[in-house]
């Protein structure tokens, strides 16, 4: 008989919810029609798009649906917004700051930018990931065109001063970006209270389908396309639209803010029972990201001593899916980036290890977990050459 998978990374993807598949399903099928095309059947599928556009600029507080464009992945909107807005504004500067604890689609960007005369500025975080908003205001310099720093930390969880960063970048006249990718359907997001010009979010993070995302665009900013060859997404974004992934996210989105409240309060009181019962019975722990400023669903550890990749094997061969940090940067052998950023030393950070809860997850779960979570680390600790 086959083992019950215990899904503990929904930070990496989260399954789609059966209220989206059926929202998408007759997009593949009777309602296939390419929205740019000028008869009947195709214009009610263009309305359903606009419909889709529309749902997400209500729960974001975008002005109109013109601001939302519609992506292939966060990572697209992320280098999108990064390249659109630096290129289009390169005439009031070529300087771009963002943070140590980004994205790589963020991170990889910002540096890829030098090969068109860009240069840019790296902020550091303290010890719990957090971007000091003084360290951006100190950074700003007359030709700084672009700040970009994520909302919520895909690794660890912590949630950043988006609006008072937004503040010092609005006053400065300078555009400001956030990778929300983490944090849509999880926080109440207000662009204009967090003085936002551009935001990206992806439809897998919240129950949505795969390969679609959004990239919110304040009204009135220059913009270089991306991707170019089609007058899709008002000129911003060529390619024909992806029916069922559009009509996916909006619905995934809807459903995760009209439920938010419930969702969080339930998903909230399993975390700090995950995170309280493995302090108290685990010595050597350290609890990684912001102890209250944090991800309702975020947990993320270092064990001493010991390597992650042990501790997820021997999760793994007990049905339970967990990660030790970015599904991004996972292969590369390297301890965290983000780990590292924060000072962990790296012989700590190789003992990183992320839970990330769901909608779904369990009080029975989470017992299992941390009743065997708290075996699997002795183990290791006995075995590890490590331990004095």
């Amino acid at each position: 008989m086959d083992k019950k998978i215990i899904y503990l990374d929904h930070a990496a993807t989260t399954y789609t919810d059966p209220e989206v598949v059926r929202a998408i399903e007759p997009y593949f099928t009777e309602k296939f029609y390419n929205p740019s095309s000028l008869y009947t059947p195709a214009r009610d599928v263009a309305h359903a798009v606009k419909h889709a556009r529309s749902t997400i600029a209500k729960w974001i507080r975008a002005n109109n649906d013109r601001e939302i464009i519609f992506t292939a992945s966060g990572s697209e909107g992320d280098n999108a917004a990064i390249f659109g807005i630096a290129n289009a504004n390169r005439d009031k500067g070529r300087h771009i700051i963002t943070s140590a604890v980004e994205h790589p689609a963020v991170l990889e960007t910002v540096e890829g930018m030098k090969r068109f005369g860009f240069d840019h500025t790296i902020l550091p975080v303290d010890k719990f990931g957090m971007v000091d908003p003084n360290t951006v205001r100190d950074a700003i310099r007359d030709d700084t065109v672009l700040i970009t720093i994520m909302l919520a930390n895909n690794e660890v969880g912590t949630i950043q001063p988006i609006k008072e960063i937004g503040r010092i970048a609005r006053e400065r006249g300078v555009y400001f970006h956030t990778d929300a990718v983490q944090a849509v359907g999880s926080v109440p997001i207000d662009v204009h209270e967090m003085n936002l010009d551009a935001l990206t979010m992806a439809a897998h993070k919240l129950y949505g389908p795969k390969g679609v995302g959004a990239l919110y665009l304040r009204d009135g900013v220059a913009f270089d396309s991306l991707i170019k060859g089609g007058h899709q997404e008002n000129g911003k974004r060529a390619g024909t639209h992806n029916n069922p992934g559009i009509v996916g996210l909006a619905k995934a989105v809807d459903l995760a803010y009209s439920n938010m409240q419930e969702n969080n309060e339930r998903i909230i009181r399993l975390r700090e029972k995950l995170i309280n019962n493995i302090l108290e019975n685990i010595p050597d722990v350290i609890l990684n990201g912001h102890p209250t400023k944090r991800l309702p669903n975020n947990t993320n550890f270092c064990f001493k001593y010991i390597d992650s990749e042990a501790i997820l094997l021997h999760l793994d061969m007990l049905g339970v899916c967990a990660s030790s940090g970015s599904a991004c940067s996972s292969g590369t052998g390297d301890p965290s980036v983000v780990l590292k950023a924060m000072g962990i030393p790296p012989e700590v950070a190789r003992g990183s290890l992320r839970m990330t809860l769901g909608k779904d997850t369990t009080d029975d779960e989470i017992d299992f977990v941390i009743k065997n979570l708290i075996g699997i680390v002795g183990k290791l600790r006995d075995m590890s050459p490590l331990v004095d």
